[in-house]
């Protein structure tokens, strides 16, 4: 008995006005070592005008910036990564405030948190390390960005216990139920959301994306991983975000082109990027 495969919609079909964000992506890795040039052309196509790359340490970031010196719809966010925690020492985090201060593209400090599904970083050191550069974050003033696995509730105790409610933040490639949202919104935070709102299991997030408020709400893809679908278990990409949003347009009961628009926006503010840049 044979299986029908789904489609393999080709995002330029689904193209909306040029205003969305992908707000976390990661296009400095090998994976697009082959067509990074097309990759950004696609996504600008697809109405993609600004792109956050993450850069999960600061070796990496002084490295792998300049593949993006002809793309300054790229901004950057830069923080070291709780699997690499054991890494956050005083040179570390003097070469992060130095490259804040020499960067303008650099917008945010992340993605920081805690992860507790893998073991590559022991717990105490990765408490250390996000504990360090929420300080950092708070020195430079700028907006957090949250990377959180399998330890929501210790991570949100600790930004509660450390007064971080009202600063801005960004709940990363939230998959969570509607309570963790509340959560999160009461703390005055923001949410973005990646493709796995599309696979048909994930009923609970997609409850949780409709009732985020207007304001509050990013889209992302986190690529090159989680694509959506008619993509999953491919490489994802920024233009792949139109087809991510179409879903949580459904959610929501509003128009894929009005929610591109508050994504965009809303992302725009939260970062501080220009709309033009």
């Amino acid at each position: 008995m044979s299986h029908k495969k789904t489609p393999r919609i080709d995002p330029l079909t689904l193209a909306l006005p040029p205003v969305g964000v992908d707000s976390h992506a990661h296009l400095a890795g090998k994976e697009f070592d082959a067509d990074r040039e097309e990759v950004l052309a696609r996504a600008a196509a697809c109405g993609i005008a600004h792109i956050g790359n993450i850069f999960l340490e600061p070796a990496a970031f002084a490295e792998q910036k300049r593949l993006f010196d002809a793309h300054p719809e790229v901004f950057f966010v830069l923080g070291i990564h709780p699997c690499e925690g054991q890494t956050c020492d005083k040179t570390a985090l003097e070469t992060m405030r130095q490259a804040f201060a020499a960067e303008p593209r650099l917008k945010a400090v992340g993605e920081i948190g805690l992860d507790f599904y893998w073991d590559d970083c022991p717990k105490e050191l990765q408490y250390q390390a996000f504990q360090q550069q929420l300080d950092l974050a708070r020195e430079l003033q700028k907006p957090v960005v949250i990377h959180c696995r399998e330890a929501e509730n210790e991570t949100l105790a600790l930004l509660e216990a450390q007064g971080f409610a009202g600063h801005p933040l960004l709940w990363h490639c939230f998959g969570g139920a509607p309570a963790l949202a509340r959560r999160i919104i009461r703390n005055g935070w923001h949410i973005s959301i990646p493709g796995p709102v599309s696979y048909p299991a994930n009923a609970a997030l997609r409850e949780a994306v409709a009732l985020i408020p207007d304001d509050r709400l990013l889209l992302e893809t986190d690529c090159p991983y989680l694509s959506p679908l008619p993509w999953r278990g491919k490489r994802n990409e920024p233009a792949f975000t139109v087809f991510t949003v179409r879903h949580m347009a459904d959610a929501r009961g509003v128009s894929p082109e009005a929610l591109w628009r508050q994504c965009g926006d809303n992302a725009r503010r939260f970062f501080g990027l220009a709309d033009g840049a």
